[in-house]
């Protein structure tokens, strides 16, 4: 049995309730197979495939918080510390009744190459808590945030590991908990990204992910010698990242016609209107039901309880796709579909929203495929940039952010390219993504020992 598929039985084994880390395991491993193959004495030996699959710490605590009619809740919180061969542990916090240790577990794993593929140095880490804020008043988010904080504080610190954003935890989150852990360590430090701008927060990092998602996308266009001029695009999704995708895409010159959230989705042939969707999810906190009420031009499509968020968004004919809602929101059925209406290029604004099957179908049919950990790598980048500019006690401009991100996702398409080449798999950009991220990390553990 090679050394691939021993680690595989043995994630399996000891990880056989998380379905989703086995699936980002399986996937990342079976794509690592060439460089493994090249390398297994020394790998074998030092038992790097083990390790990097086993996080460094893993942690699960009680969050108890009050509620506005004065009722104790409680949820759970978790962080779970993956590996920092190359930086302090750096993730998002996610704040979703879907949250648990296996959810956690998935996209830590995942953050561990795509922190490695921004070049800086940054490793790989992820929490949140079963937590829902919707429909929660401002209040009881900040009971909520504080008493998370509380315990989470204890883990953390600018040169050990920096939380961020992630589903359900924005600016507002994100500030209750910055200053609920300035108050029990009486630090002012970078320990928190994703801050507002009054107190350390970086100019361009709402728009990060979503942005950089179309640099990328826009690059990899163009080295196949197409523009995004006049392209049509489907996005699932309403939150920050499918907003911001939406925005620069239209700059670029497509049209975005579709979104969703997870009580339906909308179809607007003549362009998403992103000031009315901000206004909708960012301002008002409401339904795509509003959207539509204001916009004559948008059909608006309910889901029911047997279906998927978003998933009627794969129907609609398009030149690109990008899935920007949660995981395995696109599967075989959905790329089957996507193929026949032409579909060129599908880049993932989300972390692993494309199922295994689906995504094997796209590449097999000549779709120019991109996974999460390269095409939405810009916001954790930003993040990373957010930290550079807290340490040295500056705030640069919106503009020198968003060169510097830029910068950052062209090379990693190219790093991306580049990679899958080098091992005879020109044009897999999941593997290309998967064995450059693995091949700056491995470096790292193996000149640091066992550790």
């Amino acid at each position: 049995m090679s050394y691939v598929d021993e680690v595989l039985e043995l994630v399996k084994k000891k990880n056989a309730s998380e379905p989703e880390f086995i699936q980002a395991v399986t996937e990342v491993l079976n794509s690592l197979r060439p460089v493994v193959e090249a390398n297994e004495e020394l790998y074998r030996k030092n038992a790097i495939l083990e390790r990097i699959t086993e996080p460094d710490r893993q942690f699960m605590f009680r969050v108890p918080w009050v509620d506005d009619k004065g009722q104790v809740q409680v949820n759970r919180g978790f962080r779970v510390q993956f590996n920092n061969a190359i930086g302090p542990y750096k993730g998002g916090l996610r704040l979703h009744p879907s949250v648990n240790l296996g959810i956690i577990k998935f996209l830590g794993f995942e953050q561990i190459f795509k922190n490695s593929l921004t070049s800086l140095p940054i490793g790989g880490g992820k929490g949140g808590s079963d937590f829902d804020p919707k429909g929660k008043s401002d209040r009881e988010i900040m009971a909520f945030c504080q008493s998370f904080m509380t315990e989470l504080s204890k883990y953390i610190g600018a040169d050990v590991d920096v939380p961020a954003g992630d589903i359900g935890t924005g600016a507002r989150e994100i500030g209750f908990m910055f200053g609920q852990y300035k108050r029990i360590r009486g630090t002012f430090e970078g320990v928190l990204t994703g801050k507002g701008l009054t107190y350390g927060g970086s100019l361009a990092r709402t728009e990060a992910t979503g942005y950089g998602l179309l640099y990328l996308t826009l690059e990899l266009m163009k080295c196949h010698g197409e523009s995004m001029e006049g392209k049509t695009v489907v996005v699932s999704g309403a939150g920050n990242v499918a907003i911001y995708a939406t925005q620069k895409a239209q700059q670029m010159g497509a049209k975005v016609v579709t979104c969703s959230d997870s009580t339906g989705w909308i179809y607007d042939p003549e362009g998403i209107d992103v000031d009315l969707l901000r206004e909708v999810k960012e301002v008002k906190r409401a339904r795509l039901t509003e959207y539509a009420a204001a916009r004559p031009s948008a059909e608006y499509h309910a889901i029911s309880a047997d279906n998927r968020s978003g998933a009627g968004v794969w129907q609609i004919k398009c030149d690109i796709a990008l899935p920007c809602a949660t995981q395995n929101e696109l599967l075989l059925d959905d790329a089957k579909q996507l193929v026949a209406n032409g579909c060129k290029c599908v880049c993932e604004g989300a972390n692993m929203p494309t199922t295994i099957d689906a995504t094997e179908y796209l590449q097999a049919n000549g779709v120019w495929f991109v996974g999460g950990k390269a095409a939405n790598a810009g916001g954790v980048a930003t993040s990373a940039l957010e930290m550079s500019q807290n340490s040295e006690r500056l705030s640069w401009s919106f503009e020198e952010v968003d060169a510097k991100l830029q910068g950052i996702m062209v090379n990693i398409y190219h790093n991306i390219d580049d990679a899958a080449r080098r091992y005879g798999m020109e044009g897999n950009y999941v593997a290309g993504a998967n064995i450059a991220g693995f091949e700056k990390v491995v470096n790292a553990m193996l000149a640091q020992g066992v550790c």
